[in-house]
């Protein structure tokens, strides 16, 4: 049976958010798609979709609604058959898909590191007592209570030109912003500089850009075997199963990542009180094909050494 492609008078539709680094993301899926099957950008139609997480600023994430919160208007988008495919920062992501949806598809991952923001300072090292710190990131606050505790951590939210504002106003010394964000919008302006991950193990599948498709649309996942990246697929198996088995969201404080090399796959963990007081981790290295499989297992580690309660 032959593929039939879209056309600009019948357009394949990709759902987004409308933020920045959300709208740099559909458009970068779109060039892929339009260069795999030498078709005219007109052909793929971005449709912008507001989102829970986008409306309410004014509280920390953890208050309003947990899992779902970047993707939830956009997933009943697809399944209503308003849009063909979404596309999502995979770190926002719940690890299980709504009935009938899938996500199998992932680009090549950009950097994974946390980006240190500052206008006066060029790392968490070169702080003084009492600097403040602003993040809504449960991981980081976290990460940061156990490493310097010294600072003060406020809560920040916006994207990145309002957080560089209130860097201006004084509401905050620095910040953090994902590398791979900043990279995506060409943002080498900004003051920033990334953190190893021996420092501050990022969060899951932070830098990957994933798609969701309907799971009977045979067309469109056809479509999407031609832009989906195998090694980003195989680290991303791992670490979002590590987040499954951890019961976690994007507002737990969890950190993991996994890195392709001459010995395998390594996969690297991390769960946190949420007040820093203590952090477990798990580092195992394994088959590529083992990916979920080693995903499972540190979970299982981690759960075991932290027994009930721990977040």
């Amino acid at each position: 049976m032959t593929l039939k492609l879209p056309t600009p008078a019948d357009t394949f539709r990709i759902g987004t958010r409308g933020s920045p680094l959300a709208l740099a993301q559909a458009h970068e899926t779109r060039a892929r798609l339009s260069a795999a099957f030498e078709l005219p950008q007109e052909a793929f139609e971005i449709v912008v979709i507001k989102v829970t997480g986008d409306q309410i600023l004014d509280k920390p994430l953890r208050e309003i609604d947990g899992k779902g919160l970047f993707t939830r208007e956009i997933e009943e988008a697809l399944i209503a058959g308003e849009i063909d495919i979404a596309v999502h920062s995979t770190k926002d992501m719940p690890v299980a898909q709504p009935g009938g949806l899938i996500m199998d598809t992932y680009l090549p991952r950009e950097d994974v590191r946390d980006a240190f923001v500052s206008l006066k300072y060029k790392g968490l090292a070169e702080m003084p007592e009492g600097a403040v710190v602003g993040t809504s990131s449960t991981r980081r606050r976290a990460q940061l209570a156990a490493k310097f505790p010294h600072l003060e951590v406020v809560e920040f939210r916006g994207n990145v030109q309002t957080r560089l504002g209130k860097l201006e106003q004084g509401v905050a010394d620095a910040t953090f912003l994902a590398t791979a964000g900043l990279k995506r919008l060409g943002m080498d302006d900004v003051p920033y500089h990334p953190i190893d991950v021996t420092d501050m193990l990022p969060a899951i599948a932070q830098g990957a850009i994933g798609i969701e498709r309907r799971g009977d649309d045979s067309r469109t996942a056809e479509m999407l075997e031609a832009i989906h990246d195998v090694p980003t697929g195989q680290r991303l198996m791992a670490e979002r199963t590590l987040l499954a088995g951890l019961d976690g969201s994007c507002e737990t404080p969890i950190g993991g990542l996994a890195e392709l090399g001459p010995d395998g796959l390594r996969l690297r963990g991390e769960i946190l009180r949420d007040d820093g007081s203590e952090v477990l981790t798990g580092d195992m290295t394994g088959a590529i094909d083992d990916g979920a499989e080693m995903g499972r297992a540190m979970a299982a580690d981690l759960l075991g050494r932290a027994g009930p309660g721990f977040f």
